[in-house]
């Protein structure tokens, strides 16, 4: 098991529970065993720091992970000594952990006034990004995967980035006019993530409930490209290191079933050059078309040239 090691260890385990309980599950994980491992305690965790999910009724993947993914953050702050605030790893909070190290990035946020072109920027930090599905790929006609002109998720990273003028409800306040106007916005991402989480919007809200969209996004199992969506003329763009802007697929989480509250997700993950299929306790070996066939949800793609911060160092032996 490859195990992240930090500098310095809490004296405090007591505010450490959902980290210490992951921490054991991805051990057991990793043991090797044939049989299938039950999470109870981690689930009682969460459920204790998470009340929203508990019970056994259907959560939303997404939802559920980016709430992990912060409380993870949030908790090894409180753990972790005091970290640079010159580190291109920063989160959320104003400080890196292992969680923004590994899938933190940064947006630029560009807001153009259309009466005297004043423009704004703004950087927000990510742990993903959510990538609509353009509309003229959500019609029944393109659910199939044999349809012609088909959905790429290309074209849901293009639409992400695209500009776009703000609706009436959403006029700009320009600090020059010195009045809400008429603009523009458009996104570019700042710095790449070493694992760039990727997730499809599948579920829109109607005027009664959410509806799914089931389009069938194609994607790439190697080299997703994404040098065209950043500010490649910034060195920190590149990753802070002279990183690359390709990416290879490390795991997909599918959702199957018509409604958001309600399905099934399963996920597929490669290892050693391997695909799996995840499905609760079965894990069965695949084949890679049967990967590029499924419907994603969340896509996971781990940079080339994947590099941690200095004070974070990764080997293959886990603690017992």
């Amino acid at each position: 098991m490859r195990k992240c090691h930090y500098a310095k260890r809490t004296k405090n385990g007591e505010d450490v529970l959902l980290v210490e309980e992951l921490r054991k599950t991805l051990i057991a994980l990793w043991q090797g065993t044939k049989t299938a491992i039950s999470p109870d305690s981690l689930f009682s965790v969460i459920w204790q720091v998470v009340p929203r999910f508990r019970g056994y009724q259907q959560q939303d993947a997404h939802e559920f992970m980016r709430y992990l993914l912060d409380r993870l953050h949030t908790e090894l702050l409180t753990l972790l000594p005091y970290q640079n605030d010159t580190s291109p790893f920063i989160g959320t909070k104003g400080k890196s952990t292992i969680v923004t190290a590994i899938f933190g990035g940064l947006l630029q946020n560009e807001v153009n006034c259309l009466i005297c072109n004043m423009e704004s920027k703004k950087h927000d930090p990510f742990l993903d990004l959510s990538l609509d599905i353009p509309i003229q790929y959500c019609s029944k006609a393109l659910k199939s995967k044999e349809s012609e002109g088909r959905c790429k998720l290309t074209d849901c990273l293009s639409s992400f980035t695209d500009i776009e003028e703000l609706e009436e409800s959403e006029l700009y306040m320009c600090s020059n006019c010195k009045k809400k106007q008429r603009s523009t916005k458009k996104f570019w991402i700042r710095r790449l993530p070493n694992v760039l989480c990727l997730h499809l919007k599948r579920f829109r809200w109607n005027s009664v409930f959410r509806s799914k969209i089931e389009t069938f996004v194609e994607f790439p199992l190697r080299g997703l490209d994404m040098y065209k969506y950043v500010l490649n003329n910034l060195h920190e763009t590149r990753g802070s290191f002279s990183g690359s802007n390709l990416y290879d697929l490390a795991a997909v989480i599918v959702h199957h079933g018509s409604g958001a509250g309600s399905g099934h997700y399963t996920s597929y993950a490669i290892h050693k050059g391997v695909w799996y299929h995840f499905n609760d306790s079965t894990v069965t070996v695949c084949n890679e078309e049967t990967v590029t066939q499924c419907k994603a949800y969340i896509l996971f793609y781990v940079r080339r040239e994947f590099k941690l911060p200095d004070n974070i160092s990764v080997n293959n032996k886990a603690d017992s």
